[in-house]
């Protein structure tokens, strides 16, 4: 047998595998809270911990002209918390390297800056073909135009783990439009 004969079994045998384990990725995810993530801390994070939460989920950066965004996240954060929001930020560095820095890095630079204590990621990619699964998911749920183009995108998922809906980088956290969408799925 040949090698590329043996490599395309091999291949074969490995997808009838997945298959029948039934194994998927992001687009075949029923909702947000199949995937998860490691807390900036270094913890598992599952999103299956905010079933019955309205999640903003943000992909943020300490060095980028949107990092005041940090402030409204954190009004919105302690505004409805209690009414079941949950702010989770996701730092990258993705979009002009505006995140260099590691996990202890970015959360002393949010603390000591922002006053951010929303829960927060590890460091993501949130775009591309490596973009974490969650992100390739929301894409998948709201279409490609709603992928991140730069840092401080939104995207805000039901209670449920439903992707509702997703603002660009220049939407405020605190423009009406944000904060009507957070009171309509607290609402729910």
């Amino acid at each position: 047998m040949t090698t590329s004969i043996k490599f395309r079994l091999g291949l074969m045998a490995v997808m009838v595998g997945a298959m029948v384990l039934g194994q998927s990725g992001p687009a075949s995810a029923a909702s947000a809270h199949n995937f998860s993530f490691t807390s900036i801390d270094g913890d598992p994070l599952a999103m299956s911990d905010y079933d019955g939460k309205v999640v903003l989920l943000v992909n943020t950066a300490s060095f980028c002209g949107f990092t005041p965004q940090y402030d409204g996240l954190q009004t919105l954060w302690e505004r409805y918390q209690e009414d079941g929001l949950v702010v989770l930020g996701v730092p990258s560095n993705d979009f002009g390297a505006q995140e260099p820095g590691d996990e202890a890095e970015i959360k002393a630079f949010c603390q000591a800056n922002y006053l951010v204590d929303f829960p927060m990621t590890s460091k993501q990619v949130v775009s591309g073909t490596d973009a974490h699964p969650l992100y390739q998911w929301l894409a998948d749920e709201l279409g490609q135009a709603s992928t991140p183009r730069w840092n401080f995108h939104k995207y805000l998922i039901g209670a449920d783990g439903t992707a509702i809906r997703s603002w660009s980088t220049r939407v405020a956290p605190m423009s009406d439009e944000v904060i009507s969408a957070i009171e309509e799925a607290l609402e729910q």
